[in-house]
């Protein structure tokens, strides 16, 4: 894998640290403003997939087992990394969504409000391994307010970003190791229909998707397939 030339490519992120994949498949991001390709993702598939989720269950036990109070501290210290590095991250934003600035920071606020919130767990499940598919459409804070409540209750997984906004959910993944926190809890493969489908088929409990509807329903359709549950939320 050659990252010399072209824009700067996003790996995955597995058990607290960066994963160059192997793959010879890549994914544009391209600022939709000005037209410019502003980073590259690697189109993962069923190994890396496995790799990912491998860790989250390796990690699951002892976070579970560190109990309430401390996982919130390890969660409230994310969202004070998150409000120190604001700015940086609303910049990831306006380059692959091409947002205002406002918008961008509001985006970041938002993150922010649901990292700080106390809900513990969604509907019908609260501890386990999860898969998580984040859409486009406000990726970093619908990506917080899906991961908040399962890590507070006990829960490690593996997010999939959309090819299309990577780059902020990355950095918070890569954010929660400044932080200290113990590595696989939070894991990040990058992909399309191909990681999706790893996921499914690498031990998860569930899978979750937040974004937009017609791409949730996409994704179920996927999870159906496999067997696996599929939860679209909010």
């Amino acid at each position: 894998m050659d990252f010399a030339d072209g824009p700067m490519a996003i790996p995955m992120w597995v058990n607290g640290r960066a994963y160059l994949s192997v793959g010879d498949r890549f994914f544009n991001v391209v600022n939709p403003v000005s037209g410019e390709a502003v980073r590259r993702v690697p189109l993962c598939g069923a190994a890396e997939a496995a790799e990912a989720v491998t860790a989250a269950q390796g990690a699951q036990p002892q976070w579970a087992a560190m109990g309430m109070p401390a996982r919130r501290v390890c969660i409230q210290a994310l969202a004070d990394g998150l409000e120190r590095y604001r700015g940086h991250f609303a910049k990831l934003l306006q380059q692959d969504l091409g947002l205002a600035d406002e918008a961008a920071g509001a985006e970041v606020d938002a993150a922010l409000a649901a990292l700080r919130s106390d809900v513990v767990g969604q509907a019908g499940f609260v501890s386990g391994v999860f898969g998580l598919v984040v859409g486009a459409e406000q990726p970093l804070s619908r990506f917080a307010a899906a991961i908040a409540p399962l890590l507070l209750a006990g829960g490690t997984l593996t997010v999939k970003p959309s090819p299309q906004a990577p780059s902020a959910v990355f950095a918070l993944c890569e954010l929660s190791s400044r932080c200290d926190w113990p590595g696989g809890v939070l894991n990040l493969v990058q992909g399309d229909k191909d990681a999706i489908e790893g996921l499914c088929r690498a031990g998860i409990e569930r899978l979750l998707f937040t974004g937009e509807a017609g791409l949730g329903a996409q994704v179920a359709a996927l999870a159906d397939a496999a067997g696996i549950a599929c939860d679209l939320l909010a």
